[in-house]
């Protein structure tokens, strides 16, 4: 067993896939079924149950990949050590993020970070805010930035920055202020799916207002909260997004945007992280950074 073969072992459980843990450290599938071939014999145990396409950990994976990080992290804490100072540091860092930061946040922390940390690649993937949380828990990314608060003793929560959502309407629907998010059930109305954590607001208030969700003149169901915002530039519907994602496309012009009268909650972006992950050294450093970033 060596150092290499444990990192190689570690990328294969956080891609649940030897073809694409290969294609990340670059490397052929081939070699990547070598190293954990030797890792295996030379351990006596099998470290992967293989079921059809799929490569399933068994038992055994699942406890060395907990030492694997550690010996990994210990290996990193070494290099620095014998480095000069922090701006050595490399490595990739692996963010899910839900649409508002993922748009918005992340650039800009990325940007800072970076100004410190050059040899640093970021990998992003967008989602919901559940499923942000569910890449959390299942270990595939570092950690994740999202808008909603999921209760579960392995995820841990750092509040980044707060926010109100606001409504949005095309440039020729103009309304008067006051302006309650009780009279969206009169207008077409285009929705964020419902594991988004916009929507999750959206529909507490419409519950503690006794407002049928189904009141609601829904046109049409979107990803993201890009795709709301072409939706009612082009005039199709109103609908309720992030004060972050829609003042920019106001100051141009392009939509109106309003706040609420009787919808002034705040909501906060987290960053979350796994309790029981490892993290490596630059993943570490940025999570500590991450509050004076945004």
């Amino acid at each position: 067993m060596d150092l290499h073969q444990l990192f190689v072992f570690t990328k294969v459980v956080e891609h649940r896939s030897f073809s694409k843990a290969a294609e990340d450290i670059y490397l052929s599938q081939s070699t990547v079924s070598s190293h954990i071939h030797s890792l295996e014999k030379s351990l006596n145990v099998t470290l992967f149950d293989r079921v059809g396409r799929e490569s399933i950990l068994t038992p055994y994976g699942e406890r060395l990949y907990k030492w694997a990080l550690k010996l990994l992290q210990l290996k990193d804490e070494a290099l620095l050590d014998l480095n000069e100072g922090m701006s050595h540091m490399k490595g990739n860092i692996r963010i899910a993020a839900s649409s508002v930061p993922g748009q918005f946040i992340i650039p800009k922390m990325v940007k800072i970070f970076r100004k410190d940390h050059q040899g640093v690649t970021f990998y992003v993937d967008q989602s919901s805010s559940k499923g942000v949380a569910e890449r959390v828990l299942n270990g595939s990314v570092d950690f994740g930035i999202l808008g909603e608060k999921y209760e579960n003793d392995k995820l841990r929560f750092i509040p980044l920055l707060k926010e109100k959502l606001v409504l949005i309407t095309p440039k020729d629907m103009e309304l008067t202020c006051p302006v309650y998010l009780t009279d969206v059930v009169n207008y077409p109305f285009i929705m964020r799916h419902s594991d988004s954590g916009t929507n999750a607001m959206v529909e507490r208030f419409l519950k503690d207002n006794k407002i049928a969700k189904e009141k609601l003149n829904v046109i049409a169901y979107a990803d993201n909260s890009q795709s709301v915002i072409q939706f009612v530039i082009e005039g199709i519907g109103v609908s309720v997004i992030s004060e972050i994602a829609a003042k920019e496309h106001a100051k141009m012009n392009q939509i109106n945007m309003y706040f609420f009268e009787d919808f002034k909650t705040e909501r906060n972006f987290y960053l979350t992280y796994h309790i029981n992950r490892t993290q490596s050294l630059i993943s570490k450093k940025l999570i500590e950074q991450a509050p004076n970033l945004v």
